[in-house]
């Protein structure tokens, strides 16, 4: 099993699709994948988008996107799903990193990612773990021609939001209540947290949420149990909020996921 650290911080996936592989969606992680064999193609930022063997996909948080095979061979790859509050330790306040078009060639963002794409069962020490997190954010700001310059927003005060909708998946929150704990003023704050997290207060709250649903899956527990443990109204809010996020129903996500343990051999 992977340790506690690529658990909570860092996702990683492995599989082959033929045809449709997602119906379009979005999510508040980082997608950082490499295509190892076949025709990845996907549509971002209103264009098709493809990936070949060797190519590094980078999906920035929350922008729209699907996935299909290129050609009638299917597509195999392997993705991580990278939380931008752990990216943000290195980043310091920086806005998070853009790469343009969503696939690189670049040698750099092959090397980067190169660990945790070979072999994706080893398990990791945390302080390896935040060495490669360390490498990673320091050459995705170097691929998207980010320059050190002055810190902009206010990183403090958006974290302190942070871990207060971590601490409240199960209240109502308003953007008044985060405002009150961060020191600052909301709407400064919502501006803030999309620059460096990547997405709205909402949508973050949303998907911590989703998380908690994936955890419940996993551990048999039924999809109304899971919804309403993990702060939605009932089942069908949930459904349609995993949808949106992931590109699949609890349940095929769920099916997918059962196949990837056993293909893993976990």
């Amino acid at each position: 099993m992977l340790n506690s650290f690529f658990n909570t911080q860092i996702e990683r996936f492995e599989a082959f699709f033929s045809g449709v592989a997602f119906e379009p969606h979005r999510h508040d992680t980082y997608a950082v994948g490499r295509t190892l064999a076949g025709v990845h193609c996907f549509n971002y930022r209103g264009e098709k988008r493809t990936s070949l063997p060797g190519n590094t996909i980078v999906i920035h948080p929350d922008e729209l996107h699907d996935g299909e095979a290129g050609t009638n061979d299917g597509f195999h790859y392997r993705i991580m799903y990278i939380e931008p509050f752990a990216l943000q330790a290195v980043l310091g306040g920086r806005t998070l990193p853009y790469i343009k078009g969503g696939v690189s060639t670049d040698p750099r963002l092959y090397a980067a990612t190169e660990f945790l794409m070979n072999d994706l069962q080893t398990a990791h020490e945390q302080l390896e773990g935040e060495d490669i997190v360390f490498e990673l954010a320091n050459v995705l700001s170097a691929v998207a021609g980010h320059k050190r310059g002055r810190v902009a927003y206010d990183y403090n005060a958006a974290e302190k939001a942070r871990e207060y909708i971590h601490d409240s998946l199960d209240s109502h929150i308003t953007l008044d209540d985060l405002a009150l704990v961060s020191g600052r003023e909301k709407w400064s704050l919502s501006r803030d947290f999309r620059a460096l997290y990547g997405t709205s207060p909402y949508r973050y709250l949303t998907m911590r949420r989703l998380a908690f649903v994936k955890r419940y899956l996993t551990q048999g527990y039924s999809l109304s149990y899971a919804s309403v443990s993990a702060g939605f109204n009932d089942q069908s809010h949930m459904t349609n909020h995993f949808k949106k996020a992931f590109g699949l129903t609890p349940t095929h996500w769920l099916s997918r996921f059962k196949q990837n343990c056993r293909g893993s051999g976990s």
